[in-house]
């Protein structure tokens, strides 16, 4: 049976559950929640008791039949409510190791500390641990986002996943932070955007059908907390110009990604606790912003903070709203999705003050630059950012917002805001309901959450501290390749010359001083035009950072609407684009009037998602490329985007700023950023009179005006009220209604992964390597970027391969991003990076290997599927740092599907590690002061490594002697640092895990 109209039903229930969604609550170690509305009537609320009692091995899931619906401010617009919840017995288990599990845990040690939050008017909102009942002096000292982290540990602490000792170790954030010190951390839920989103969706289709050969009820695969996955990375800039961009674009968008728009559309009704907002509803981090995050969440009468991490580094942006959020790779969030903690490091703090008010006609966009250049300064990798001062209350929650975005830019793991009286009047307008903020107002300051600045601060303990007097920023701009690159805009002439004499670099082009008047002209449709080093060619109103902030973007229909008045046009060969973050931003526009100056300078709306920001950018008129590329051009591009790396926005954009959306008008109606916006005139007015940038520019005061009469509560309600009813590209997707996948063995988008072939009930328990052959030998500071498949598809690799065989023209081959549902294609992809050095090799850069048994020269790909049909292990040597850079799920995934079963390394960087054990693989680590060089190996060995057979007989960080067929021998630490990692290896990864613990309930 197929479901030929998407029911707005399936949209509006998954709406409808909002406010008491779950997450890790109630102490236990992992909590499900179906965002079905329907709640089994004889399900009878537990004891405080039964809720706080931990785990054994089989209880990954035991709140899979909880029914508790989420948090609605798009339809009912109620208040919170409170289901029951059903705790089952976990079912016994059957081996040595998983009783040890099983008595390892125990009854929340922190239950004496849960404590009835009143309502003003009787009753009470629920229960929460409180921290205040701990009567510990450090804890007043913490910064708040400590507290997040600390309040986390303790709901749910079940001295397994989560000991006593962790959360002292959060306690004494002071002493423990400067020592990479690890806790575990259980986010409330998980958010995801489509490209990183369909691999997770992927292996909860695949977990299913495992379900399902294994004669269990596949319905009980779930995730286990909130998911929520907008579709925004797929839109590009095909048309612009044109009142009917929007759906132009749309119609693309859906030509080229059908299957994977489909694919997601089934997940969507298959999957409960899982809300998919379709295409051209808006980016993600806005709608997380204005619609998706909680602040408090209430389950079941449990109140915690609202956490949350995601698969974009920009998930950061909730920072803005006092909302724990950041960045993670696909396994991380799987792991969260499945009820199972983070590894992280317990970070620093970096104090940042700020005091005084911005100045006349300076925008959020310039205050974000400059505390980026600030932080970049300083050094704030790892550590999280936390902002405070009298200069809090002078800046908008989307002002906060806008900062908190741009952390990756910065380095950060988060710039975060904590909650304050602004954050609850943004609370307001943006729908949420006043029982709602009633209730988040009272937790907060019951638990020492909130800040009021009518109080008296008591000082609070950072590792470092960083102070901006808010009256210092200037309006500027950041580039041309680096986010981080500040230039104030009274110096932006000179830098720009500056950068054309440079020398090829960051900050330089090396155009030869003949060569730097250069004038290229042309004809654009039959009119005369020209460019030169400079012009701009790309003016985009575009990102998450910028196009959630009203004032900007009012802003820029204030400078649009002047020059229209005064006559200026912008260049009809430039390629304009907006592309607001949510339908509010097109609502807020239209009431103000200011949409149609800004169509009159070709900024129509081109659609809802991240489009040139991401590099989405579509093509430049044929005529301007040309003119670029056969006069060798440095032609600009200016964007209200947060990365600017050089190829990032355009091909042939070389030079490309990042600036407020009103500087974008501003530069888009100059055709140029070699310009003195102080000296120069920006164009000619109708009158014949020069017009400047002075002339154009709005006063502070005239944009809080348009703010305060356009931006108005009932936009946010109406806009996410119609998110729930799809539009009708989405709704004529036809889909299969069934609980399993329908897999198409000739799709190349999305196949069926082998992980869960063969599996049993009875996990396989540890396996050591025996007579193994090293399929790569590399020395230090291995990326994920070298491991994992990313960019375009090699005409001659194994993936094009593969393709060609099934018939997809080199054309369509498009990205490893988009093709990440597809193993095969991913698999063939790993190791497949072009700068790979591998000693084997003997110094030959590029994606292959030696065969050793044959000593042919292979792709990786190729030599690892001969030692597969040989029935061979491979293992991996390495230096240090392996695995560093972004955490890359597929860097994990490709090296196990290749038939990796081991990587020795001198270390790891910490999250590849946590992930190479959740797929499966032995991480090793060499004895210190010893490498592969130092020990002799040259990789042609074979390598049996002595694991125990019985999971039982290995303890976290023991020793393990590796044997090679040369007769050398050396010790080796087994970097299985947790019993719950432990837990996953004896079952082959967190995946299968997971399956038999369901199962066994």
């Amino acid at each position: 049976m197929y479901i030929t109209t998407y029911t707005s039903a399936a949209l509006r229930r998954a709406s409808r559950n909002r406010i008491a969604s779950s997450s890790s609550s109630i102490s236990s170690p992992f909590s499900s929640i179906s965002r079905s509305v329907a709640s089994s009537p004889s399900q009878s609320s537990p004891s405080l008791a039964n809720q706080c009692r931990s785990f054994s091995a089989t209880s990954a899931l035991r709140y899979l039949r909880c029914s508790i619906p989420r948090w609605s401010h798009g339809v009912d617009w109620k208040s919170p409510v409170s289901l029951t919840a059903q705790i089952r017995t976990a079912a016994p288990v059957i081996d040595r190791f998983e009783r040890k599990i099983a008595t390892m845990a125990s009854e929340n040690a922190f239950k004496g500390i849960l404590t009835s939050l009143p309502k003003p008017g009787g009753g009470d909102f629920g229960k929460f641990y409180s921290l205040p009942a701990l009567n510990d002096p450090r804890i007043d000292k913490l910064p708040y986002s400590i507290r997040i982290l600390l309040e986390s540990a303790i709901r749910n602490c079940d001295n397994f996943q989560v000991t006593k000792d962790d959360v002292e170790k959060i306690i004494d954030w002071e002493k423990n932070s400067p020592h990479q010190v690890e806790i575990p951390f259980k986010p409330a839920r998980v958010l995801l955007q489509d490209f990183t989103g369909v691999p997770a969706v992927v292996d909860l289709a695949c977990m299913r059908d495992a379900m399902n050969k294994l004669g269990s009820n596949s319905n009980k695969i779930n995730p286990l907390v909130p998911v929520d996955l907008v579709i925004d990375h797929s839109v590009q800039v095909d048309v612009t110009r044109s009142e009917n961009a929007v759906h132009a674009n749309m119609e693309l968008e859906f030509q080229r990604n059908k299957e994977r728009f489909a694919f997601l559309k089934w997940g969507s009704n298959a999957f409960t606790n899982m809300l998919v907002v379709p295409p051209g509803s808006g980016i993600v981090h806005q709608v997380n912003l204005e619609y998706l995050g909680r602040v408090v969440f209430n389950t079941d009468g449990m109140l915690y903070p609202d956490s949350v991490v995601g698969t974009d580094s920009h998930t950061t942006m909730i920072d803005g709203l006092g909302v724990a959020g950041w960045g993670v790779g696909g396994i991380e969030a799987e792991a969260a999705m499945l009820g199972q903690p983070m590894s992280m490091v317990l970070p620093g703090v970096v104090g940042f003050k700020l005091s005084g008010k911005l100045r006349n006609g300076v925008t959020a966009t310039d205050l974000v630059l400059t505390v980026t250049q600030m932080l970049r300064k300083h050094g704030v990798v790892g550590k999280f950012v936390e902002f405070y001062g009298d200069g809090m209350g002078k800046i908008s929650l989307a002002d906060r917002a806008t900062i908190a975005n741009m952390s990756p830019e910065y380095g950060a793991t988060m710039g975060f805001f904590p909650v304050d009286h602004i954050t609850l009047q943004y609370l307001k307008l943006t729908g949420r309901s006043d029982e709602t903020i009633a209730m988040i107002e009272a937790y907060l300051r019951a638990n020492n959450m909130f800040v009021d600045y009518n109080e008296p601060q008591q000082d609070r303990v950072y590792s470092s501290y960083l102070q901006l007097d808010l009256a210092d920023v200037e309006p500027c701009v950041s580039g041309p390749k680096r986010p981080h690159d500040r230039v104030p805009l009274k110096e932006m002439k000179a830098d720009w010359h500056s950068c054309l004499d440079n020398k090829v670099g960051f900050k330089g082009f090396a155009v030869p001083k003949e060569a730097q008047e250069k004038v290229a002209k042309f004809s654009f449709h039959g009119q005369p035009a020209e460019l030169k080093h400079g012009s701009v060619v790309i003016a985009a109103i575009t990102s998450c950072t910028n196009t959630s902030n009203p004032s900007v973007m009012l802003g820029a229909g204030l400078v649009a609407k002047k020059a229209c008045e005064m006559g200026l046009q912008v260049k009809p060969w430039i390629k304009t684009s907006l592309a607001p973050g949510s339908g509010v931003v097109t609502k807020y526009l239209l009431r103000s009037g200011l949409q149609k100056y800004l169509n009159e300078q070709g900024f129509h709306i081109v659609g809802y998602g991240c489009t040139t920001c991401i590099g989405n950018s579509g093509d430049l008129d044929e005529s301007v490329a040309s003119a670029i590329t056969e006069n060798d051009i440095v032609a600009a591009a200016v964007l209200s985007g947060n990365r600017n790396f050089e190829g990032r926005v355009h091909a042939l954009t070389r030079a490309n700023y990042l600036a407020s959306p009103p500087l974008v008008v501003a530069y888009a109606l100059a055709g140029t950023v070699d310009i003195d916006f102080d000296k120069e005139p920006i164009g000619v007015g109708k009158d014949g009179n020069n017009v400047y940038f002075k002339d154009v520019w709005p006063s502070t005061e005239e944009v809080a005006e348009a703010v305060q009469s356009s931006v108005l509560p009932d936009m946010f309600k109406s806009t996410y009220e119609a998110i729930t009813k799809g539009n009708p590209m989405w709704n004529q997707l036809s889909v299969p209604a069934s609980k399993l996948y329908s897999w198409d063995p000739n799709s190349t988008y999305i196949h069926e992964p082998p992980y869960f072939k063969n599996m049993t009930m009875d996990p396989p328990g540890p396996s050591g390597v025996k007579d193994a052959y090293c399929i790569l030998n590399f020395g230090d500071s291995i990326t994920t970027d070298h491991i994992s498949p990313a960019g375009s598809i090699h005409r001659d690799s194994p993936a094009a391969k593969y393709l060609v065989e099934r018939g997809v023209e080199r054309r369509d081959f498009n990205s490893y991003g988009s093709r990440r549902g597809n193993d095969e294609v991913m698999a063939r992809g790993t190791f497949a990076n072009i700068r790979l050095v591998n000693k084997l090799l003997n110094g030959e850069v590029g994606p292959k290997t030696v065969h050793i048994p044959t000593g042919e020269k292979l792709y990786v790909f190729d030599a690892a599927t001969r030692y597969k049909a040989a029935g061979q292990d491979t293992i991996v040597l390495a230096g240090a740092e392996y695995g560093s850079g972004s955490s890359r799920d597929w860097a994990a995934k490709g090296p196990m599907l290749l038939g990796v079963k081991a990587v020795i390394a001198k270390s790891f960087e910490r999250i590849h590690r946590s992930n190479l054990v959740g797929m499966g693989i032995v991480p090793l680590c060499f004895k210190p002061g010893e490498d592969a060089d130092s020990l002799g190996l040259t990789g042609h060995e074979r390598y049996t490594i002595d694991l125990p057979s019985k999971i039982s007989e290995i303890r976290p960080g023991q020793d393990v002697t590796v044997r090679t067929d040369t007769g050398k021998s050396f010790t080796c630490i087994v970097r299985f640092d947790t019993e719950v990692e432990l837990a996953y290896f004896n079952n082959r990864g967190i995946l299968p895990y997971v399956i038999r613990q369901l199962i066994k309930q």
